[in-house]
């Protein structure tokens, strides 16, 4: 058996927001596109820039936590594998399909309903007697 590896790393912006979707199963299905920008020299020496934009699809909570937290603008991190099919249109022709299976999908900066950190809110969990315990 030869080795291979499938995975993929990358920051960008959403180019819109989320689109929440769930399976005939109930499992919840997320696409969203991100837009990287690379900037270079070209043979002149002037700076260029270029931006890519790449599909990528989360699946489960993390679908759901996309599509509450994630909006059009917003900076993520991406790490998943890359997915190609390929299938005929109703014409005839071959075409193919690129995107990125999310498995781990990081909120950078800020957004809606997120503080500075870019972290997802969590309850502020106090006990019921309004005492607060001590760490340490």
């Amino acid at each position: 058996m030869s080795a291979s590896l499938n995975k993929v790393i990358m920051i960008g912006n959403l180019t819109s927001d989320p689109e929440l979707q769930y399976t005939s199963s109930g499992t919840a299905r997320t696409r969203f596109s991100i837009a990287i920008n690379r900037q270079y020299k070209d043979k002149s020496g002037q700076l260029q820039e270029d931006v890519t934009f790449v599909p990528v699809v989360a699946w489960g909570s993390q679908a759901e936590n996309c599509a509450n937290y994630l909006s059009k603008g917003r900076s993520v991190a991406v790490e998943g594998r890359l997915r190609i099919d390929s299938f005929e249109n109703q014409d005839g022709e071959k075409k193919k399909v690129v995107e990125v299976v999310a498995q781990n999908v990081q909120f950078l900066g800020g957004g809606r309903q997120s503080d500075s950190a870019g972290t997802v809110p969590v309850k502020n969990e106090r006990p019921a007697n309004g005492d607060e315990e001590v760490p340490f």
